[in-house]
């Protein structure tokens, strides 16, 4: 069964528009057995140069039906139907985030006439709706009101699956079906979010089999059920028999999910991602005469490094890096191994810490900035970013350098300012993959705050 869509809206952005009209004709495959249509009073004004596109006006949806009273119809008449439509990303993206201001997730299954007509279609100059229905010969009503666009789409998917059909390419079925495990309920894959989250997929015992992370679980997991390209990813989609799933709402705290989960799950298609490969550091202490030191060296389990390298070679060249820009010295940077003097001061380049001709505190404050340099030194922080609704943040919690967890809180619920921030946050486990994850991050990617505390 088919929910052919079309909408009218005040503009194109899914996220600051809003709908004016929608229309829905129900296609058992054969003919229209069901519709619905109707106006949508948008609550705010329709720009003049819509109107002009669509003819729908501000006085023509004054007394229209708001989308919250029309919504239980959609999802009643919708349900267990492929969502259709000319470009379905456009109208499935509105109708989506109409539901997602009232706190519901609206799933269906898609089928975009637009792609599948250049399949079964092709060598037409433009893909349009107009265009395409003019090359074809299908008379359309209405162009640019819903219910003219949609029925000019029921003719179009009518004349698709007759050709689908006719060649036997099978194209308009559900493809990912095959080389599927028989218990996998692909209904269940279809109410996926397409919203940032870490997944997990399961064999017929129920054994996590891989754990995974995305911006968008819905993509992803689509992604793992329709893989072809190599025969470890179809060995996998062969055997995965079920699929459960966790909302996150920000990227970073999905990061920090994963890798907590694929540590203590081990999954056996995680392998390559059990090893991170960051088996150098660098390390910091201060000596008994007062100097804060460096060194590098392997890196241990129990240990927290400063920053994580891959080689010894690039572990090295970082501490180059610092002792040049911050006027250190070569051997208390763990470079010039000697009793005496390091190799900079004979040559006049060191101010003299390494033989005590300059004071710890004076060499200190140079160090201490080269400190600053590895992000949460000594730092205690929440990170504060998006959270799993419009309502939500996520927090993660810094102390004293070290991760010590993470958790959501209510914007709307802070009366005791930032106790309820620490009060969210559920302890974790600090290691050296997740100070890679969260350093990595933070240098190549935008958070709502960072908060000292």
């Amino acid at each position: 069964m088919y929910a052919i869509v079309d909408i009218e809206t005040t503009g194109g952005s899914a996220l600051h528009e809003k709908i004016t009209e929608i229309a829905i004709y129900i296609h058992d495959g054969s003919e229209i057995v069901d519709e619905y249509c109707t106006l949508i009073n948008p609550e705010r004004n329709i720009p003049y140069f819509i109107t002009g596109l669509t003819g729908i006006t501000n006085e023509m949806v004054e007394g229209a039906p708001h989308f919250y009273e029309v919504a239980r119809k959609i999802i009643e008449i919708t349900e267990g139907k492929t969502f259709v439509a000319h470009n379905a990303r456009f109208d499935y993206s509105f109708i989506r985030e109409e539901f997602r201001m009232l706190g519901y997730n609206f799933h269906r299954p898609l089928l975009d006439t637009v792609s599948l007509s250049r399949k079964l279609l092709p060598g037409y100059k433009s893909y349009s709706l107009g265009n395409l229905c003019n090359d074809l010969g299908i008379v359309v009503t209405d162009r640019h009101r819903a219910s003219g666009d949609a029925l000019a789409t029921v003719k179009l998917l009518e004349l698709l699956l007759e050709k689908d059909n006719s060649e036997n390419r099978g194209l308009i079925k559900n493809r990912r079906s095959s080389g599927l495990h028989p218990a996998l309920d692909l209904s269940k894959a279809e109410s996926i979010p397409e919203s940032p989250g870490v997944y997990y997929l399961y064999n017929e015992k129920r054994e996590v089999i891989y754990i995974g992370k995305s911006l968008n679980l819905n993509k992803r997991i689509s992604t793992h059920l329709s893989n072809n390209t190599t025969a470890r990813a179809m060995e996998m989609r062969a055997t995965v028999a079920d699929i459960s799933w966790e909302e996150t709402g920000s990227e970073l705290i999905a990061l920090l999910m994963e890798s907590k989960e694929i540590k203590k799950n081990k999954p056996l298609f995680n392998r390559a991602q059990r090893r991170t490969g960051f088996s150098w550091g660098i390390y910091n202490y201060t000596d008994d005469d007062g100097y804060i030191r460096f060194e590098y060296r392997n890196v241990r389990n129990e240990e927290t490094p400063l920053c994580l390298f891959n080689s010894k070679d690039k572990v090295k060249a970082k501490l180059e890096q610092i002792i040049s820009r911050y006027d250190l010295c070569q051997k208390l940077c763990g470079l010039y191994d000697t009793k005496g003097p390091c190799f900079h001061r004979q040559v006049g380049l060191c101010k003299g810490a390494c033989n005590g001709e300059e004071s710890p505190d004076s060499y200190n404050e140079r160090a201490g900035r080269a400190l600053d340099e590895f992000v949460f030194t000594g730092r205690n922080i929440l990170i504060i970013d998006r959270g799993r609704n419009s309502e939500e943040r996520s927090a993660i919690k810094i102390t004293n350098g070290k991760y010590s967890g993470f958790g959501f809180f209510n914007i709307n619920n802070l009366g005791f300012g930032l106790t309820a921030i620490h009060d969210c946050i559920n302890p974790e486990q600090d290691n050296r993959d997740i100070q890679v994850i969260l350093k990595g991050y933070l240098k190549n990617h935008k958070v709502e705050k960072i908060i000292d505390f």
